[in-house]
């Protein structure tokens, strides 16, 4: 009876965080550069010093999917993209790095190339700043460089290099924020092989039919972990009531 209990109510419990996992997908389906999130359940026995008649359901992990998603053109100078596996690296206010996959960036009022909440996108030598009055151009090694707007020569100036890493996989952690940052020690290095568009932004990977999918499969299992727990129930009121008639 316990068994049943604690499986099926642990159970109920994990599926409805799996079910908010999911419609956390789903309501990223066009966010730029989002990266789904599957969450993986298994069954664990409780330990006690009595007979382990208790088993309870845990989330084992959570799994982020790094499959790149398809590439929109917009046509606006300070929209990137990766191409393939990569990261853009971001400066955060504590000293650390962030990483994340959404290229849409914006100017600061100083000059400061940020993504859209202000925190400055890091080059090879920390903040990259735009010169007024230029239009910016992207190389496929990330490296930005400058055109005068006005002026008799339309002399090309670099201005700095993004800071463009691929850490392994399995180092990388999602924040509450939604960016990602290596649980591995020091920064991340430059990495060279990993190469960017400019005028494009990356879509989400998220697949609507298979998380919806999801949905509807979640939505039975709960029914049945419910039922579980109902009939549990039931059981218990019929052998209570044996064992008073007794």
């Amino acid at each position: 009876m316990d068994r049943v209990i604690y499986t099926a109510m642990t159970g109920a419990k994990w599926t409805m965080e799996r079910q908010a996992s999911v419609a956390h997908n789903l309501a990223n389906a066009s966010t730029t550069g989002y990266r789904a999130e599957e969450h993986r359940l298994r069954a664990v026995q409780v330990q006690t010093e009595a007979f382990a008649s208790r088993a309870f359901v845990i989330d084992a992990s959570v799994k982020n999917d790094y499959t790149p998603g398809a590439l929109q053109q917009t046509g606006r100078a300070y929209d990137m993209a990766i191409q393939g596996k990569g990261w853009f690296t971001l400066a955060m206010p504590d000293g650390t790095e962030a990483y994340t996959r959404n290229g849409h960036f914006q100017i600061s009022p100083t000059g400061i190339l940020q993504n859209h909440e202000g925190i400055p996108l890091q080059g090879e030598t920390g903040p990259i700043t735009v010169p007024p009055d230029t239009e910016v151009t992207l190389g496929a090694d990330g490296t930005l460089s400058a055109v005068q707007r006005t002026g008799g020569v339309n002399q090309v100036n670099p201005i700095g290099r993004l800071k463009l890493v691929d850490p392994p996989e399995n180092t990388l952690k999602r924040g509450d924020d939604g960016l990602f940052r290596s649980t591995a020690p020091g920064l991340q290095p430059q990495a060279q092989n990993v190469r960017v568009v400019g005028g494009y932004l990356e879509g989400s990977n998220v697949n609507v039919v298979d998380q919806v999918v999801a949905m509807i499969s979640l939505s039975r299992q709960f029914e049945m972990q419910t039922k579980m727990l109902q009939t549990a129930e039931r059981n218990d009121q019929a052998a209570s009531q044996v064992l008073g008639n007794n």
